[in-house]
């Protein structure tokens, strides 16, 4: 099978974590008789650099000629600390979800038994703890109609929702409830605002059409503090943008470093395939990064986008034993760690030979 990839490796560590996946693809592709076929584009403050755009035409061009995007990271202290700037790399990142139609982020949030200890939580609360987030990707507060007035003192950021964008992220997350153990927890600040009113009113009109399917709402502050309390009473967690945005970082830590959480946005268009952290900028050209989430979402890119379930699966469990075998970087290592670079030729070689 031919797997036409864009690769957008984009700021901070992004290039190096980027090159430690596709060491995994190649593995996986050498095994199983695939010709994977690269192609890079810049996105980011790294675009901003070379063309004045973080997000490019070319690159847009690119992602939507090719059969799955495989994404970096975002960001870059100059602009961070520059609440001024005109353009930044964050708005490429919103501008590449609304172009490509990407309206789910799929985030799974799964503990790892090697390393049940490194959680903040107790052993007793994680182990086992098994969730999606399912959030909606382009609507709300981040894409709603924002401005200054009075002298730029006063700033507004609007949050609208229609009734066809959240039946089109329900329905998305009823089927996920589906195939996993029937429960669905709709996300919202209905006590409080009208878009979150519409997303309640939406959700109970379309429970009756999944009878076998248990259906309950919580309230987004509800759902932070529970998600640290009871992780494992979530199954499959919807919700809309800005909400999504927090509580998928704060499900994160569960795990026990961000640097583990891969996702997946998918839509209407060529899906994304990205870990969850961000540019990291400390980090980058030290060759420290944990590079396991970015591996995670190619091994998710074999399976939404290209339906191979067995080349995820093998990415998985190669995964797994490095875990298992502590040959992890410093984020996680109880001992000796390994660099970023180390712990992706580690993952390919148990790849290539089991």
């Amino acid at each position: 099978m031919n797997l036409k990839i864009a690769v957008l490796p984009g700021d901070g560590i992004g290039p190096e974590i980027i090159e430690q996946a596709i060491k995994a693809v190649n593995a996986v592709c050498h095994k199983f008789g695939h010709t994977p076929e690269f192609n890079y584009a810049l996105t980011g403050a790294v675009a901003i650099d070379q063309t004045g755009d973080p997000y490019p035409p070319e690159t847009h061009e690119l992602c939507l000629q090719s059969d799955a995007v495989l994404f970096g990271a975002i960001g870059d202290p100059r602009f961070d600390n520059n609440p001024k700037a005109p353009v930044r790399p964050e708005q490429g990142l919103l501008r590449m979800r609304k172009q490509l139609g990407l309206y789910a982020n799929i985030r799974p949030v799964e503990t790892f038994p090697s390393l049940l200890h490194k959680s903040p939580l107790r052993r007793d609360l994680v182990e086992g703890a098994d969730f999606v987030c399912i959030r909606e990707l382009t609507g709300g507060i981040y894409f709603g109609e924002k401005g200054r007035k009075e002298n730029g003192n006063v700033a507004f950021d609007t949050c609208t929702y229609s009734r066809e964008e959240i039946v089109r992220i329900l329905k998305l997350a009823y089927e996920f409830a589906g195939k996993r153990n029937r429960k669905l927890t709709v996300v919202d600040k209905a006590n409080v605002l009208e878009s979150s009113r519409l997303w309640r009113e939406v959700a109970q009109e379309l429970a009756p059409q999944y009878p076998d399917i248990e259906t309950d709402y919580m309230f987004v502050d509800n759902a932070a503090m529970q998600i640290i309390q009871w992780p494992k009473k979530f199954d499959v967690l919807v919700t809309e943008n800005m909400f999504g945005d927090i509580l998928t970082d704060e499900a994160s830590v569960i795990t026990g470093s961000l640097g583990l959480l891969p996702s997946a946005s998918i839509g209407i268009h060529t899906s994304v395939f990205e870990p969850i952290h961000g540019s990291y900028p400390q980090a980058a050209g030290k060759n420290i990064a944990n590079p396991i989430a970015t591996i995670l979402s190619a091994a998710m890119m074999f399976e939404y986008a290209f339906n191979l379930n067995m080349e995820g699966k093998i990415i998985r469990q190669a995964v797994a034993a490095s875990l298992e075998a502590g040959y992890v970087t410093v984020d996680i290592a109880e001992g000796t760690s390994r660099s970023t670079s180390e712990v992706g030729d580690w993952i390919a070689s148990w790849i290539n030979n089991n």
